[in-house]
Formats: C-alpha cells, sequence, structure tokens
C-alpha cells in the first residue's frame, strides 16, 4: 500500500535497491514534477470538465484504461493521468492516445498537494487499486471534490485494523466512493464507518479483453516464431524468476523462448543473455538481414506491449510472483494460454481463482515450472480445455468498466 510515509522518506515504494537507474529516473522525475505540473495545465481548455486518474505504475493502469476510453467516448472532458513509477510514466507519455495530459504525481506534502490541485482543477478524482495518499485525498474532500477508489480490497489483516493503522482509516474514508472486487471488502469497509462501497470486479478484465481483439502483429516475433510454439516469460521481476525461466529454457532446447524483463536496463539483460545457453537475440538488434533459424530465445528489450505480445504464446510464466508485485496474469489468461507463476498470491483474488479453475499453476522452483511445463507439452487435449475455460473466466469477469464511469459522469454533471 502507498501512503502519505512514502513522500516524508522521499521514496518510492516501487523502486528498490537493486534498480538504482529507476531510482535515478524516480528522482529526475520529481524534481520538477510540480512545475511540468502547472505548466503542462496552462495550456488545457478549460472550458471542459476534467478527470484525473492516478495509477502507480504501467500495471494500475491496465485498469485505468478502458475507464478512460469509455469515459472519451461518452463524453468531451480533459483526462489528466498520472503516475508514480517511471515505468508507467514513460511508457505512457510516449503514446497517451486519448489523454490529454501525463504527468508524474508530486510527493505527498501539504505543499505539492496544494499547486497541484490548483493546476489540474479536477472536476473528480479516480484513484487505483490501494492509493492512500493522505495528504491528497485530505484535500480533495475540503475542495469538494468527488473521488473514486477502484478495484480496492481491504483484507481482514490489512492496515486499517492495526495499532498503527489510523492514517489509512481516515485516507480510505476520505473517498466519495469506493469499488471492491469482493463481498469481503465491502463488509471490511462497513467495519470501518465507510458504507460509500459496492462490488463492482475490476476492470483490468475490459482492459484485457479489449487488448485481445485489438489487430496487432510484429514482424520480428512472427519471424521468431514461425510456426513453432513460444514459452514466454513476462515481467521477468526477480532473480528467482529470472533463474527460473533461463533454465526452463536450457532444459528445453527445442522449445524457443521470448523473456520479457519488467524493468530494461543492461545488467537484466546481460544477465539472461549469460544465462541462457542457446543462442539469444535481442528486439531491438534484430533487422531485415537477422537469421534467427538457429536463435532459441528472444528478449524484449522496450516496455509497452507485453499484453499484445502474449497472443504469440503458447505457455506462459508472469513475473513478481516471489514477491508482494505479481503481474497480471490475465494479459496471458485472455488468449487461453495456461499460466504459471510464483507463489505470493494470498492477498491477490485473480490468481487464486485462476489456480481454483485449474487456469493458472502455482510453482516454488524450477524443478515444479519444469513438471508443469512438460505435462502441457505433451498434453494438447489439456491445453485446448485450460483455453475454453480461461475464455469463459475472462467473459463472466467483464463489465465492471461502465459502472464506474456511470459514477465518474454522474459526478461530472452534478458538479457542472
Amino acid at each position: 500500500m502507498r501512503i502519505a510515509r512514502y513522500a516524508t522518506l522521499g521514496v518510492s515504494p516501487f523502486v528498490s535497491d537493486k534498480s538504482p537507474a529507476k531510482m535515478m529516473r524516480f528522482i529526475r522525475g520529481q524534481r520538477r514534477a510540480v512545475e511540468a505540473v502547472e505548466e503542462g495545465m496552462a495550456t488545457i481548455d478549460r472550458s471542459k470538465p476534467t478527470v484525473w486518474l492516478h495509477a502507480a505504475s504501467l500495471g494500475e493502469f491496465g485498469i485505468a484504461r478502458p475507464i478512460i476510453q469509455n469515459i472519451k467516448r461518452e463524453t468531451d472532458c480533459n483526462v489528466v493521468v498520472t503516475f508514480f513509477s517511471p515505468t508507467g510514466y514513460e511508457a505512457v507519455s510516449r503514446k497517451p492516445g486519448d489523454i490529454d495530459r501525463v504527468f508524474y504525481l508530486p510527493l505527498d506534502t501539504k505543499g505539492n498537494v496544494s499547486k497541484f490541485l490548483d493546476a489540474v482543477r479536477p472536476d473528480c478524482a479516480v484513484f487505483m487499486v490501494s492509493e492512500y495518499w493522505h495528504n491528497y485525498l485530505h484535500q480533495l474532500k475540503e475542495r469538494g471534490i468527488p473521488s473514486l477508489l477502484v478495484s480496492a480490497i481491504i483484507r481482514d489483516d490489512g492496515p486499517f485494523f492495526r495499532w498503527y493503522g489510523r492514517l489509512y482509516r481516515n485516507s480510505i474514508k476520505s473517498f466519495s466512493q469506493v469499488f471492491t472486487l469482493d463481498e469481503n471488502s465491502v463488509s471490511n469497509l462497513r467495519r470501518l464507518g465507510v458504507e460509500h462501497a459496492s462490488v463492482n470486479g475490476d476492470p483490468l478484465f475490459d482492459n484485457v479483453a479489449l487488448v485481445a481483439s485489438t489487430p496487432w502483429s510484429d514482424e520480428k516475433i512472427e519471424r521468431f516464431a514461425g510456426k513453432e510454439k513460444v514459452f514466454l516469460a513476462g515481467s521477468i521481476h526477480h532473480d528467482r524468476d529470472l533463474d527460473m525461466v533461463t533454465e526452463l529454457a536450457n532444459r528445453h532446447p527445442d522449445t524457443r523462448f521470448i523473456i520479457v524483463p519488467h524493468e530494461i536496463d543492461e545488467d537484466t539483460l546481460e544477465a539472461i543473455e549469460d544465462k541462457v545457453k542457446g543462442r539469444c537475440v535481442r528486439y531491438s538488434q534484430v533487422n531485415e538481414s537477422t537469421d534467427m533459424s538457429d536463435t532459441q530465445v528472444m528478449i524484449v528489450d522496450f516496455v509497452g506491449a507485453l499484453a499484445y505480445i502474449y497472443r504469440y504464446a503458447s505457455w506462459a510464466y508472469v513475473g513478481g510472483g516471489f514477491t508482494r508485485l505479481l503481474h497480471s496474469v490475465i494479459e496471458p489468461a485472455v488468449y487461453g494460454i495456461p499460466v504459471s507463476f510464483g507463489p505470493n498470491i494470498r492477498r491477490k483474488v485473480t490468481p487464486t481463482e485462476m489456480v481454483r479453475l485449474g487456469i493458472g499453476k502455482v510453482v516454488h522452483d524450477v524443478d515444479e515450472l519444469d513438471l508443469w511445463f512438460k505435462r502441457l507439452k505433451r498434453d494438447n487435449a489439456r491445453v485446448q480445455y485450460i483455453a475454453k475455460r480461461a475464455a469463459k473466466y475472462v467473459k463472466q469477469n467483464t463489465g465492471a468498466t461502465p459502472r464506474v464511469v456511470k459514477q465518474i459522469l454522474k459526478t461530472i454533471c452534478a458538479k457542472n
């Protein structure tokens, strides 16, 4: 959970000691964060209402994306998006699409928040998943600006119910509306005295369904894959992820692998190349004359297309499951792909449900991953069964976005 303590420390919850390059990008982004907002908003069309959406990083933006598209389809308004993580900011600012402005979220201090809200002047604020920025939420409430929390999970053992949880409790009570992923979260919010909560489902399902239905192809990846089946390791986030998928590639030299690191830095790329025994190629190094006939592993060394690239895979491993930051497991599932991931899923609804349905598989080490993969390689009937169950699961969970958008439009109309 993100809260004001990160602002006090001057540290991003998404920047680890093992990613100094990301830390520097974060620091550079924060140096002029307030000024960038003030300059960017000075030229926006003030005759339109403004909706501000905040996503911590690129993963959470997957929830915001279908909301933005629906808002733009329903009404003529300004959409302002903020990120705390460099990964999200850099990817979306390069290709903003329907978004009018993209900024770093300035650190959660009273002064920064006051300047930010004075510049943006949102008619509605929408936060994704677990964003409890105390000063932002307090000032939004003080200014009478409606704020929504989307895809929330409020656990029985969460910080709200701890002795140190007063700031969390005050923050969650500042939201005008909380959309949760399950009934237990609604019950827990009522224990906290929050009545403006309802089960809504996850707009992330709408996003992956939209991505899967969008025509997209990549000539380099198609040349690499050829007519072979491909194992895709996406959002490789941690050393254990890296060790497992590279060892799996070494155990299966007859299978082509695509590896997509979560962070693109030279150390990670070189580590993959060093660990893989077969021939590797970086996506950025492929040109028209590159012969990939004897290449086993392609390393995708750019960010932002993973959700589309999964369509080329027959099996997948999703990184982050050995940390608290397991990445999106429904991005591959929407294509009917069997999905494996690390064991840290206790606090997550979607991977837990996918395991129950037999769509997803928790693996603790490379031997478990290898066993799972071997069984699926020789059991096409099982793969087809998983594909059907995955398609049904995603379809049953789409439709959350229109309910969120309806509430946003209602708040805009009430203020204008």
